[in-house]
């Protein structure tokens, strides 16, 4: 509940005015039945009904009128909410460590930031004024019915509280089962990511059937967990309706018996059954207010569940970098991606110069990728220290340790959108010439002149547009563009024919003139350029040197560039 007032607090002076708004239409929806009550004692007086009917005719218009500017009011600050935690949820999950992005479903992130705030929307606003709104009127209208008559409001109370003792049994079974039906909406969602990710591999593989399936059971899942809610938000609907219609047919009789022997007038009995009929209104407000409180308070759980992740601060105070000296060192570092887990790095030690090609071999699973993990900040050494600049990992803000370092992932990522936002996408600043220059030495020049719409081409969701080898050429050119400090390459000409490659190994070369380079080399080409290479084998530095130093003088190394270092 906290959590969800501190959703509603910035609104607060809106949702007042709309619940204000909503008590005066109230006000004239409960003075209705005695305007109704005065044309009923006219006709019976034979007086004039101008007077009472028009009353009676305002009341309705301005009810109406006053209702709807306050559902307007409620809607407007439902979609304020919704916004507002949209734009909390999504800036939070995109500054989330990387080992809780590990662990998460992006299909459940997605989730909860659609479907989950949505229902926030609905409790904060409509919710909330809806219930406050309706116990006021039910009040007001249980005190109007005391006037009018005692023992009938006693004979329409006591129907209210068995109704509603049972409604309250139901009502805190509805948060979790929103809460289960939520989470089977995220699992259906995680699925449906998974196959989308990896399409084409579906496809070829024949598994349309089988992944078919898996979203049949999510859905299914997702069904049964909605089904569920929905039965309990039934039994709780038609229960309000079945406690007016019963307290109707008690009243009626108890009413017409005491009509029968003149002890309640005709129209005593009619405004009181008006008056019945008018708190079904506040009633069903009060439950589905109650319902969309249930609702909306598992929302705010599993929002809340996200606040409570780690997320990347930089909370450290910044040093004044040391002049000289290799640009990267690594200390005796060590790391495991689970407390529990095997070590992936144990005791790593070696320094990249601020020039030249440093290259890192070793067999698959050797810890290479994760090294460059660790200077990005994706995660933190459990031992050990690295140093950037002279200075420790830890003493740098991430957003300035990043902006000096450009990296180039194995899989080569290509975000939907135009060629040239895909270009800019890290150094959004960049001029038309520093992207012709860049162009030329990726060779996508040819690329850019059979587009339609040259690098303003939308290239497709995840570049399915261009080749295995143009997305890397792609991904490349944006890393150079950046003019970066420090340049990861992972195996970044994996996927280059021999003519694009060569020229990839020129460009290098003339990134290395000017700053760092660190590359994952699974092929000898790269190696051999290397002015330094450092082998790992089992999370180890195992040797380091030159080409030819290790040729000489090490036999996995051997075995390696025997074998093109295809591991």
């Amino acid at each position: 509940m906290r959590a969800l007032l501190g959703h509603i607090g910035p609104h607060r002076g809106t949702l007042v005015v709309a619940a204000l708004l909503g008590l005066v239409g109230a006000a004239a929806g409960l003075a209705q039945p005695l305007a109704a009550r005065e044309v009923i004692e006219a006709l019976g007086r034979d007086e004039s009904l101008s007077g009472p009917i028009l009353v009676l005719t305002a009341l309705v218009i301005a009810a109406a009128f006053v209702t709807a500017v306050h559902f307007w009011l409620l809607e407007r600050t439902a979609q304020r909410v919704v916004l507002r935690a949209r734009r909390g949820l999504a800036g939070r999950v995109l500054r989330l460590r990387m080992g809780e992005l590990d662990r998460l479903a992006p299909g459940d992130l997605v989730a909860r930031a659609t479907s989950d705030t949505t229902l926030l929307g609905e409790v904060s606003s409509t919710g909330l004024v809806q219930s406050f709104n309706g116990l006021i009127g039910l009040v007001a209208a249980i005190v109007l019915m005391a006037v009018i008559d005692v023992p009938l409001l006693l004979v329409t109370l006591l129907v209210l509280v068995v109704i509603a003792v049972a409604v309250a049994f139901v009502l805190p079974r509805i948060m979790r089962a929103t809460e289960r039906a939520q989470a089977a909406v995220g699992d259906m969602g995680s699925v449906l990511e998974r196959a989308l990710g990896a399409i084409r591999t579906v496809k070829a593989s024949g598994a349309e059937g089988r992944e078919a399936a898996a979203l049949d059971a999510a859905a299914e899942h997702a069904y049964a967990e909605g089904l569920r809610n929905a039965r309990y938000q039934a039994l709780v609907g038609t229960s309000t309706g079945l406690a007016v219609q019963i307290a109707f047919l008690a009243v009626l009789g108890v009413g017409g018996a005491r009509v029968a022997d003149g002890s309640l007038a005709v129209g005593d009995l009619i405004a009181f059954l008006l008056y019945l009929f008018y708190v079904s209104e506040p009633i069903s407000g009060i439950a589905a207010g109650a319902t969309q409180l249930q609702a909306g308070l598992a929302a705010v759980r599993r929002l809340e569940a996200v606040g409570t992740l780690a997320v990347e601060e930089d909370d450290a105070v910044t040093a004044a970098a040391a002049g000289g000296g290799p640009l990267v060192r690594f200390e005796e570092v060590g790391f495991r991606y689970r407390e529990e887990g095997p070590p992936v790095l144990d005791a790593v030690s070696f320094a990249v110069a601020s020039r030249g090609l440093t290259a890192l071999v070793g067999p698959s699973g050797a810890g290479k990728t994760t090294l460059f993990a660790l200077l990005e900040r994706f995660y933190d050494p459990g031992e050990g220290a690295i140093a950037f600049g002279g200075r420790d990992l830890a003493a740098w803000p991430r957003h300035e340790l990043r902006a000096a370092i450009a990296y180039v992932e194995q899989e080569a990522p290509v975000l939907a959108g135009t060629l040239r936002a895909n270009l800019l996408y890290a150094a959004p600043d960049a001029s038309d010439g520093e992207l012709r220059e860049v162009l030329a030495t990726t060779r996508l020049e040819e690329l850019v002149s059979r587009l339609p719409d040259g690098v303003d081409t939308e290239v497709g969701s995840r570049g399915t547009t261009l080749s295995g080898g143009e997305r890397q050429r792609v991904a490349i050119a944006r890393a150079l563009l950046r003019s970066p400090r420090l340049l990861l390459l992972d195996e970044a000409s994996s996927q280059l024919d021999a003519v694009n490659e060569q020229a990839l190994r020129d460009a290098v070369a003339a990134a290395a003139a000017e700053r760092a380079v660190l590359a994952i080399a699974h092929r000898l080409s790269t190696v051999v350029a290397a002015d330094h290479i450092v082998v790992l084998d089992g999370g180890r530095v195992r040797a380091q040197g030159t080409h030819a130093e290790l040729v000489e003088a090490d036999e996995l190394y051997r075995e390696l560039a025997a074998t093109q270092l295809t591991a």
